[in-house]
């Protein structure tokens, strides 16, 4: 009687196998991926559907409708960009997108250190009198985490709005209790998508990767550094990583406030009112210090489409002089690595800064053969040695520079929520090209040809890259 029973369940289970792989992949097929991570997951599933199908169940979902539908799509109103007739090409294709337009009369400043970057934080902060809300992929729970919440705790008491939104996942060796002092005082936390939830959702694998600060709805800082020792603090410290923020005034911060307003929705299930998003009135513009031009573009599964992608990859085939990308983690899609080879064979000055070695052993591994290629092609490859380099910048001509939290590679420009902030005004642009020249000065250029064990070692997780 037992091996009966054993018999007919594995039947059933070979039959339910068979039809959840059939839906599988029918939902693989309707799904908006590059050809390349289409076939992966096809033929994991095919070959090794024990394997295969409980991957993508928890780690395959994109844009998926269901989880859309329940955060809701982002909606910036364009309202006072510039005209069509002053945007730049890049600009009107972000447009296409339902991206709002660039605007100007902002003050943008870098933050290239990062006792910089831990100065403008804390004045930032002791500076509010209305409001905070920060969100950030990690918060460490080290001397600067705790100096950063000890001033949130103290402006929390004195009557200040404090929100403050975590990564599940970026933010999981930061226990919950570490914030009860912030609750106390009258603040808020929460965290974007838990690491624990119901299985089967295709959630784990988006994560809120964006960076921002935002006080009195006034002032905004971004960038690519989370909080802790490892991004700034006040005095020098040989293993703090190199990154790059910004602040940012000016009439962009409302698509700034409305983008954090929908994820602390959707993580804190609590919906910010008109009157905590109103925009004081805003600095004249007429100050010569507010000139730059800025446009916000923020991607993710609560973007309709691709735009950052699709902006990067046209400015790549825009590039008449130069394209250079400084990024922590190098893993392009088939199309962005095309067009980098192309710039180079025709003469653009390609030029990809990365660490020597990142944190991750993976991506290091998995650059290595488009590096060699934009290489052989003319492209220039620079690795910074002195820290993990983790700044993420775009340089084209003197057209337009990119600054945010999102890496070249394909989790952030096709999986993470990221944002990314285009500037096209001259004094801006001029300030990234030289801080990007500044890391240039320390970096050692060329990558070596690969052994055969390497290059097979290289193709094999070149492979696995497009599952995500």
């Amino acid at each position: 009687m037992v091996t009966i029973l054993w018999s007919v369940l594995t039947y059933l289970l070979l039959i339910g196998g068979f039809l959840l792989g059939i839906v599988l992949i029918a939902h693989i097929l309707l799904q908006k991926r590059a050809p390349s991570g289409t076939i992966a997951w096809l033929l994991i599933i095919f070959f090794l559907p024990w394997v295969g199908v409980p991957l993508y169940l928890f780690f395959g979902g994109r844009k998926m409708a269901r989880h859309v539908e329940k955060k809701g799509r982002l909606d910036l109103e364009p309202a006072s960009a510039i005209g069509e007739e002053d945007a730049t090409v890049i600009d009107r294709i972000l447009r296409s997108y339902t991206i709002p337009g660039a605007e100007t009369g902002h003050r943008v400043r870098l933050c290239g250190t990062g006792i910089e970057r831990f100065d403008a934080m804390v004045s930032l902060l002791e500076s509010a009198t209305r409001s905070i809300f920060l969100s950030t992929f990690i918060y460490h729970d080290d001397a600067v985490g705790r100096h950063i919440l000890d001033i949130l705790v103290a402006k929390a008491k004195a009557g200040v709005e404090v929100k403050l939104l975590m990564d599940g996942v970026g933010t999981l060796h930061t226990r919950g209790w570490f914030f009860s002092p912030l609750v106390e005082a009258g603040g808020k936390f929460a965290f974007f998508l838990p690491v624990l939830h119901r299985p089967f959702r295709g959630r784990t694998n988006l994560r809120n990767h964006r960076k921002m600060t935002i006080v009195d709805n006034r002032t905004v800082i971004g960038g690519g550094a989370n909080i802790g020792n490892e991004y700034m603090g006040p005095q020098p410290y040989e293993k703090r990583w190199k990154d790059l923020a910004f602040t940012l005034q000016g009439p962009t911060v409302r698509h700034w406030l409305n983008v954090f307003a929908r994820d602390w929705a959707f993580g804190a299930k609590e919906t910010l009112s008109p009157e905590q998003l109103q925009i004081p009135e805003p600095l004249p513009s007429a100050d010569a210090s507010h000139t730059g031009i800025v446009q916000l573009v923020p991607s993710g599964p609560d973007v309709p489409s691709d735009a950052l992608h699709d902006a990067l990859l046209s400015m790549i085939y825009m590039a008449r002089k130069r394209f250079w990308t400084m990024t922590p983690y190098f893993v392009p899609d088939d199309a962005l690595c095309q067009a980098l080879l192309l710039a180079a064979r025709r003469g653009v000055d390609v030029r990809v800064i990365l660490p020597r070695r990142s944190n991750h052993p993976l991506p290091d591994i998995v650059r290595g053969n488009p590096l060699r290629q934009i290489q052989d092609a003319g492209g220039m490859v620079m690795f910074y040695a002195p820290q993990m380099l983790h700044s993420k910048v775009v340089l084209m001509d003197e057209q337009a520079a990119v600054l945010g939290s999102a890496n070249m590679d394909i989790r952030s420009l096709l999986l993470n929520y990221e944002t990314a902030m285009f500037v096209y005004s001259a004094d801006e642009i001029a300030a990234v090209e030289h801080y990007m020249e500044n890391i240039m000065a320390e970096c050692a250029c060329g990558i070596g040809q690969a052994s055969l064990f390497r290059a097979l070692g290289e193709s094999v997780v070149r492979l696995v890259s497009p599952l995500l």
